[in-house]
């Protein structure tokens, strides 16, 4: 976590804890000399918590700007705890699913065939590409690395199609994408599932691919509705573990 004497980014786990280690952090950046660099933290009575247990934290000083800047990526780095999300499709869903998923600790990749369809202003945990065919971006592994979610909602039912179909493929070589969902009804994926078999692909790989997505049970149509219920389902998804060679 880093405080400074009016700000505050990350956390170590809220409640009254954190409290007392802001309060302690912002003594030792007013030169208090009896804040101690280590503090020991009973979770009991003294806090107003019943948790039990002890916690020590170490607080450093960060005293110029070029220490502070690498603090700052590295806590950065660290609250990156969720696998990267691939998300296909720029149009009302896909922005909605972007600005709720921003506030969440995961890397983003956004790609549409549409260069002029990304906002000016994004997080910087959230990356844009622009590719067309849309679908070449699915095999590069430095836009969308193994154990990535990826989630399918173009404006354009062929190049879902396409990111389908790009998928799957990529299954058959690397097996290393985690979650692959489609947005769109049973009836589209009833199409969509004739249409790649056409292509050659069987069952058993169809079934990698998740359509409708979305938690059940809600209805709502839409796009800060269909967002809620999209970002519930993946962070209900468990994590690829590391494939091994």
């Amino acid at each position: 976590m880093l405080v400074s004497a009016k700000n505050l980014e990350a956390t170590i786990g809220g409640g009254h804890l954190e409290h007392m280690a802001i309060a302690h952090a912002r003594r030792l950046i007013d030169g208090a000399d009896n804040a101690s660099p280590i503090q020991r933290f009973a979770l009991g009575p003294s806090l107003g918590q019943c948790c039990g247990g002890v916690v020590w934290l170490r607080f450093e000083l960060l005293s110029d700007a070029q220490t502070l800047a690498s603090f700052h990526t590295k806590i950065q780095r660290m609250s990156m705890r969720l696998p990267t999300l691939a998300l296909f499709g720029g149009g009302h869903v896909g922005a909605a699913i972007v600005r709720l998923c921003a506030t969440l600790p995961m890397p983003l990749t956004w790609v549409d065939s549409r260069d002029e369809i990304f906002p000016a202003q994004l997080p910087s945990h959230v990356r844009t590409e622009h590719s067309d065919p849309v679908e070449t971006a699915v095999h590069d592994l430095s836009l969308i690395p193994a154990g990535s979610r990826v989630l399918i909602m173009s404006f354009s039912h062929a190049e879902d199609l396409e990111v389908c179909a790009a998928c799957l493929r990529r299954q058959r070589t690397h097996g290393d994408l985690a979650f692959i969902g489609l947005i769109g009804s049973k009836t589209k994926w009833a199409t969509f599932q004739n249409r790649l078999r056409a292509r050659g692909f069987g069952d058993a790989e169809l079934a990698q691919i998740t359509c409708p997505i979305g938690v059940a049970g809600v209805t709502g149509k839409e796009p800060e509705v269909i967002a809620v219920a999209v970002a519930a389902q993946l962070l209900g998804l468990p994590t690829m573990p590391p494939r091994h060679k």
